[in-house]
């Protein structure tokens, strides 16, 4: 099982992502089905190319669910298409794998291109650092002593 994340952009339509990455046939699998098979109000799951795409905000009108479902869901097929297109994941052993995509769209995100380019980025560099295997201790330690995130800082 290989677990990455990636934020990219700023302001409200930056993209978030965390990827889990796994054989069809193990625990990743079974989570890939379950959370296809288990919709909740606001939260449906679907397939995008080999990705199952979750979104982590519920779709909080017409326009978030056109930027989570359109902009954000084309975003991330594309990191994963460029993901196998460079050798993140390989190519022989994609047919073996499933991914989970758990996207972040602002409620009140407003620009479908910038949306679009965020998602692929974020969606390429969490595989990147799920098959890296980082972050490493001592990167995690500096972290963790001044922890922050585009809600919170540290003052």
């Amino acid at each position: 099982m290989i677990i990455g994340e990636s934020f990219v952009g700023t302001g409200v339509n930056a993209a978030h992502v965390n990827t889990v990455l796994g054989p069809r046939e193990g625990p990743v699998g079974s989570a890939w089905v379950t959370a296809l098979a288990t919709p909740r109000p606001g939260f449906a799951a679907f397939v995008a190319t080999p990705t199952l795409f979750v979104n982590k905000a519920a779709i909080d009108g017409e326009t978030h669910g056109k930027l989570t479902w359109g902009a954000a869901q084309a975003g991330v097929a594309r990191g994963v298409g460029l993901a196998l297109e460079e050798g993140v994941i390989d190519r022989s052993e994609a047919g073996d794998l499933v991914l989970i995509a758990a996207v972040w769209v602002n409620p009140s995100a407003d620009a479908t291109q910038a949306v679009y380019e965020n998602n692929v980025s974020a969606t390429l560099r969490a595989l990147r650092n799920g098959m890296s295997g980082g972050p490493g201790l001592d990167e995690f330690l500096a972290a963790a002593r001044a922890p922050f995130n585009p809600y919170f800082e540290l003052t």
